[in-house]
């Protein structure tokens, strides 16, 4: 017998909902769906759909997303890296600028627009990526979420208030920061991410 008590939270929920799909076919009893619908709720997903998909997209939250904190609780310590930031609204890129540079990573932009971003992975070793998936030239964070993984190997953050979308394209980004975010969870996105202290 496999003892699950070391397991986290998430995995938890994750193999008890896998396992209730597959036995049912996705076909869940009422109390399974309430609950299911109410953890799609807390996100503000789409529950006008099929279980399965519902539980896609709860999945692909709870399982990105990174470890909330406290705004006062420092996150762990580690290596500098250079971070991409992609940001089209001009004050949180400033925050997001000076969060990074003050906890000594490299940051590469901000940029507001997905084609600078592009043009910047090509002249710039990066290391992390922090995008937003709405952009301010009408491309989206998960395009260049895939060019920038695909052509430059560059590991991505989704930080965005538009759930639906990530968690719909969670498959091309590590972790997801959903807004409204704090300093502490950028900061644990990017040490998770980056290499080992």
């Amino acid at each position: 017998m496999v003892d699950h008590s070391a397991s986290t939270p998430v995995e938890r929920l994750c193999r008890l909902y896998d396992d209730r799909m597959t036995e049912t076919g996705g076909d869940l009893s009422p109390e399974d769906l309430r609950e299911l619908k109410a953890m799609a709720a807390i996100y503000d997903l789409d529950t006008d759909r099929s279980p399965a998909e519902v539980w896609r997209d709860v999945r692909a939250v709870v399982t990105r997303q990174a470890p909330r904190r406290d705004d006062d609780a420092p996150a762990a310590a580690g290596d500098p890296v250079t971070v991409m930031v992609v940001e089209d609204d001009a004050e949180a890129a400033a925050d997001l600028t000076e969060l990074l540079t003050e906890a000594g990573h490299r940051v590469v932009g901000p940029f507001h627009n997905a084609a600078a971003a592009e043009a910047a992975a090509a002249l710039h070793p990066i290391d992390i990526a922090l995008l937003d998936l709405n952009l301010s030239d009408g491309a989206t964070g998960v395009d260049l979420a895939s060019d920038l993984t695909d052509r430059w190997d560059v590991q991505v953050v989704f930080i965005s208030g538009d759930v639906t979308l990530a968690a719909r394209h969670a498959d091309r980004a590590e972790a997801l920061v959903l807004k409204p975010y704090t300093g502490a969870q950028i900061l644990e996105a990017v040490t998770r991410l980056g290499p080992a202290a």
